[in-house]
């Protein structure tokens, strides 16, 4: 399967079509997945703000970032109804754990190192909305995963522009790039179950 995968500046590796072929093969799982993620996307905006308080602008735009979560988990889920597809628990895949473990213990890199994985998460996550878009054979599905690529695209931008207010640039940007080498070699192997980061 030939695919174009959008260029995205802090993604070290792009998506490997294996991963295209596993998703439209299971689009089914996949969309219970999405569900999930959006609902821990919510999550982790909200625990940012409750463990950060004081950073005024961090709290303002996480508040919108986990509203418009929230919005995309009842659209999703509207989708899995439509689909007559429960909601139901899925095991996840290791690449949230293997991310969380990289988070270093001590402030203010606990700070920096938050926002940087939410950064990258919702970049991979732009990426591959936008494959699902674009080999998706359900039209209408198809539709309403292009519709949320921006979302996706502010948000993982609104993550690193976060860090950089917060943090010197020269203490972001080779920080970001140790992560996203790391978050490319989590997704190195295809995971067997089929999910959004798998």
């Amino acid at each position: 399967m030939t695919t174009t995968v959008p260029t995205i500046k802090i993604l070290q590796q792009a998506t490997q079509p294996k991963w295209v072929e596993q998703a439209i093969a299971n689009l089914d799982t996949v969309l219970l997945d999405h569900s999930h993620c959006e609902r821990k996307a919510a999550s982790f905006a909200l625990n940012l703000m409750f463990r950060y308080p004081s950073y005024e602008k961090l709290v303002r735009q996480l508040t919108a970032i986990a509203q418009e979560e929230l919005q995309h988990f009842e659209q999703v889920n509207q989708w899995l109804k439509k689909r007559n597809i429960p909601l139901a628990p899925l095991n996840s895949p290791p690449y949230g754990a293997a991310l969380k473990a990289l988070i270093r213990h001590n402030e203010p890199q606990r700070f920096l190192d938050f926002l940087l994985i939410a950064s990258l998460i919702e970049a991979r996550s732009h990426e591959r909305l936008g494959l699902l878009a674009q080999h998706c054979p359900d039209p209408e599905l198809a539709k309403f995963y292009k519709g949320l690529m921006a979302s996706e695209a502010r948000h993982y931008g609104i993550y690193w522009v976060l860090a950089n207010e917060y943090f010197d640039p020269e203490i972001v940007e080779p920080r970001l790039t140790e992560l996203s080498q790391s978050e490319s070699e989590i997704l190195a192997t295809l995971h067997p179950e089929p999910r959004i980061h798998s």
